[in-house]
């Protein structure tokens, strides 16, 4: 089905419910922009009614006994398809990243190349162990403890890793036995798509997974209070976490919130200046700054501030912005104008509050940038910590500068704010490396890292007002997909 737009034809992209591919009972549909050229239409989407996720939960209603009383060792050998064809198609839905999302093609492999590493450890965690064997005071007993699948669980995802977050909860929720209503971000939801089609043709049996786009009203609220959701998991803003968490409380669903972060690196006056220039402006401006564990916060010695700040310009005022398929870039663009107005309202906020503005700061619309969201790299200097910029979650290229006197001083700015995910020091003393990394309120710490670094076979989760419930990723992926049953056998 194809509809025209202006003068652009554009595909409208189906939905998936019970292993076909539908239409939505509603008939409107919504269009996606190229961030990088708003007059590009990327693909048009249902716009899935509250009657079309009911369908859909119908479906893994029904799938889930057939699929919980499938092997673990069968689940993984459809999943293990499924991986191969990621595989295959990474560059292809790399390029479908980009042009929803506007990050780097580089950046793009980057996040589906990790989601690879997410599904074969999930994969393998899945076979690895249902249970333990206990012993037990009482002569003549067997006894173990097992996990079993929850039921139909819901699956939220955002557009900053459109891929590899629907993965990392997919996986092990499917590996587990569970059944699957996924929903992507409105702003890249063919990279949802995508991501949905890899499992057609694998051997997953209808109903297992379903995909629906659409906005939080119809389709988010209703997964959220549906009581046969038993689950939720979703990676999104600290507000809408918060708004999730209270719906679905209500009827004690289970709920798993990784949400957003105000993330610092302390550089003590010790660090080497190279490493921790280098790894504030990766974590800064990679994907414009809108990882969740971005650094927005450089936390540095007064001794050393004044060579950082100006390393730090040096260097992000080099980066080339632009459109993300062009491999001369060092920075794209935003994802979409609402989230641009925002950041720039942050900007003029650190300005009205007092901030000294160092780099950047504008809307860049010259050349290529004129039809894209494309914000300069900018850097903040003068910047305490009660301020705004220093306290709210920016999600673009803005990076503020904070100065301090002391270790403690240090970690105190660093846990002043509601957020709690990411973190890093640089230093080459090792119990000021050690006394950071017991004091830092994070659920994600590094010693001379970038703040963003992690790997499959770890958690990853906040703590305060970044996250709740049991994190996701590593041994904790399956757990939070499960229940605990203990079993208690006499035998003689």
């Amino acid at each position: 089905m194809t509809t025209t737009i202006g003068n652009t034809s554009s595909e409208v992209h189906p939905i998936y419910i019970n292993g076909e591919w539908v239409e939505s009972s509603g008939g409107r549909t919504f269009e996606q922009r190229n961030p990088a050229c708003l007059s590009e239409i990327t693909g048009c989407f249902q716009a899935s009614t509250a009657d079309d996720t009911r369908r859909a939960i119908d479906a893994a209603e029904q799938a889930f006994p057939k699929w919980r009383d499938t092997p673990p060792l069968a689940r993984a050998e459809i999943l293990k398809k499924v991986l191969a064809k990621m595989i295959e198609r990474r560059e292809e839905i790399a390029r479908v990243l980009t042009l929803e999302n506007g990050k780097l093609l580089s950046e793009s492999l980057g996040e589906i190349n990790s989601a690879i590493r997410e599904m074969e450890f999930q994969i393998a965690e899945g076979v690895r162990s249902l249970g333990e064997v206990m012993p037990v005071s009482m002569p003549g007993v067997l006894a173990y403890h097992t996990r079993q699948p929850l039921g139909v669980v819901g699956i939220i995802t955002p557009w900053n890793f459109p891929f590899n977050v629907p993965t990392r909860k997919c996986a092990p929720a499917l590996m587990a036995g569970n059944t699957c209503v996924f929903k992507p971000a409105s702003l890249t939801p063919q990279t949802g798509l995508r991501f949905t089609e890899l499992f057609t043709g694998a051997g997953l049996p209808p109903g297992v997974l379903n995909f629906v786009t659409g906005g939080p009203r119809d389709v988010g609220d209703t997964i959220v209070t549906d009581p046969r959701i038993k689950a939720i998991s979703l990676t999104g803003s600290t507000d809408v976490g918060i708004q999730i968490n209270e719906k679905a409380s209500s009827r004690l669903a289970r709920t798993q919130l990784e949400l957003g972060g105000k993330n610092p690196v302390v550089v003590l006056k010790d660090a080497n200046l190279d490493d921790a220039v280098n790894a504030t402006v990766t974590a800064a401006y990679a994907c414009a700054g809108q990882w969740c564990t971005s650094t927005s916060r450089a936390i540095v010695a007064r001794e050393i501030a004044g060579e950082f700040i100006q390393r730090v310009i040096q260097k992000a005022g080099a980066l080339r912005v632009g459109n993300g398929l062009d491999a001369e870039t060092g920075m794209g663009p935003v994802c979409g104008t609402a989230q641009m107005r925002s950041i720039l309202a942050y900007i003029e906020k650190g300005l009205q509050e007092g901030a000294k503005l160092l780099l950047g700061g504008k809307q860049m619309t010259d050349g290529a940038c004129a039809d894209g969201c494309f914000i300069e790299p900018t850097v903040f200097g003068a910047v305490t910590p009660e301020m705004t910029i220093a306290q709210e979650e920016i999600f673009g290229p803005v990076l503020s500068v904070i100065e301090f006197g002391s270790l403690d001083e240090a970690i105190e700015i660093a846990n002043g704010v509601k957020y709690g995910l990411a973190s890093s020091v640089f230093t080459n003393n090792l119990k000021s490396a050690l006394t950071f990394l017991e004091r830092t309120e994070v659920g994600l710490t590094h010693v001379n890292m970038v703040t963003a670094y992690k790997e499959p076979q770890l958690t990853f989760g906040g703590i305060k007002q970044s996250g709740h419930g049991i994190p996701e990723a590593g041994k904790t992926g399956i757990e939070f997909f499960t229940e605990h049953k203990v079993a208690y056998v006499k035998y003689s």
